[in-house]
């Protein structure tokens, strides 16, 4: 017999904003008891040392999780230049250290235009990437060092906010990239290329996908707000379910078909030639109720068929 979950069967995506020093698995158990919800996950991993956007998915909404993992991502992040370290970020043990006061304003702007566009990028023993089973930086705890494929990622843009020479120099950098970007091997990179070894200071992901800080919120002010009262006094904060998916068009089908299509068949509907093309995901919703059913692919024949369905037909949290 299943285990019962202990919490409220509640759907939507929360924006938190996470504090340094904590995991993002931390910050997701602690949203997920403030909110008393049964069901809650992060849309990617946070380092401890980093702040910022960190998507928070309860209920049917993780379902849609997937979205927000596959999403671009935004980094403000201060890089110290002449220092390395085994975690390539200020938690780390100092490896070498050397003056900067040579290194000029234009030689870094020219190695951060080196490090746009699409690139290979060797992922960091300090990560929660696993090899044979175990998380590499479990390994890299025992002094273990193992060979990492380089990766694809895209650095669309890295704008330089500020640099501050010196021989201690920092470089404040504003990087819009690809998900599975590793900012903190980004650094070592650039300090690789100014000849003089680099690492992070500090790092706040500003946004991901849809998604800014603009509308995240700290544990910090979720705790004060609930105080001693009830868990539903926080649910305004939450977005939909379907907000991790926004982008894509919606198809609205009348009570009939919604039906059909909420049991896994794929339904019929004229709307099907004017949201969009063969093969698109579509959401799905249940016309008289505004009710978000689902993803749905669009096929040749007109039809729409379920290809991730919301369980129960969750209420919509409309955003406040």
């Amino acid at each position: 017999m299943a285990r019962r979950r202990k919490g409220r069967a509640l759907h939507g995506v929360l924006l938190l904003d996470k504090p340094v020093g904590m995991s993002s698995n931390q910050a997701l158990m602690k949203a997920k008891r403030l909110f008393f919800a049964a069901k809650a996950g992060h849309t990617g991993s946070l380092d401890p040392m980093a702040t910022g956007l960190l998507p928070v998915c309860f209920g049917e909404a993780t379902k849609f999780s997937q979205f927000l993992l596959d999403a671009d991502k935004r980094y403000q992040c201060t890089i110290r230049l002449g220092e390395t370290t085994d975690t390539g970020d200020a938690d780390g043990v100092v490896l070498s250290q050397t003056s900067t006061d040579a290194v000029r304003r234009e030689q870094v702007l020219e190695a951060i235009r080196n490090l746009e566009g699409d690139i290979l990028q060797v992922p960091p023993m300090y990560s929660a990437l696993k090899h044979q089973g175990q998380p590499l930086y479990k390994l890299a705890r025992e002094g273990k060092e193992v060979d990492r494929p380089a990766r694809p990622v895209s650095i669309y843009r890295i704008e330089l906010l500020d640099f501050r020479p010196g021989a201690a120099a920092e470089v404040d950098v504003d990087v819009h990239c690809s998900k599975g970007t590793y900012i903190r091997t980004l650094a070592e990179d650039l300090g690789a290329a100014l000849g003089c070894g680099a690492r992070v200071e500090t790092l706040r992901r500003t946004a991901a996908g849809l998604f800014d800080l603009s509308r995240a919120v700290t544990l910090a002010e979720l705790e004060t707000e609930r105080g001693d009262g009830l868990a539903e006094a926080l649910d305004h904060h939450l977005l939909p379910c379907d907000a991790p998916v926004a982008s894509l068009a919606a198809l609205i089908l009348p009570e009939s078909s919604g039906y059909y299509f909420s049991q896994g068949n794929p339904v019929r509907d004229p709307q099907v030639y004017r949201v969009g093309d063969e093969g698109d995901m579509v959401r799905v919703f249940l016309a008289d109720e505004n009710q978000f059913l689902g993803l749905g692919e669009l096929t040749d024949d007109g039809q729409v068929a379920p290809k991730r369905l919301v369980a129960n037909g969750p209420v919509v949290v409309s955003p406040k």
